[in-house]
């Protein structure tokens, strides 16, 4: 089994995205450890590159390579 820092970035944020987007109509997603462990490595990444992840716009700019979020 791999880790995440195995898988490419573009990935991971495009699987965290779709997840989180799920929220509202599966809040059993709310519990998971995976989504939390997903959160969280993807919030060092972001710290990493200079992202300030306390701030929801620069946060949700980072996932999505700077472009318009919808439901972040």
């Amino acid at each position: 089994m791999r880790t995440l820092s195995e898988y490419a970035i573009s990935d991971l944020k495009l699987i965290y995205q779709m997840l989180h987007e799920r929220l509202p109509s599966d809040p059993m997603l709310m519990d998971s450890e995976l989504l939390q462990d997903l959160q969280t490595y993807l919030q060092q990444q972001a710290s990493q590159d200079g992202i300030d992840v306390s701030l929801h716009a620069q946060w949700a700019s980072w996932l999505n390579d700077g472009a318009p979020l919808k439901g972040l």
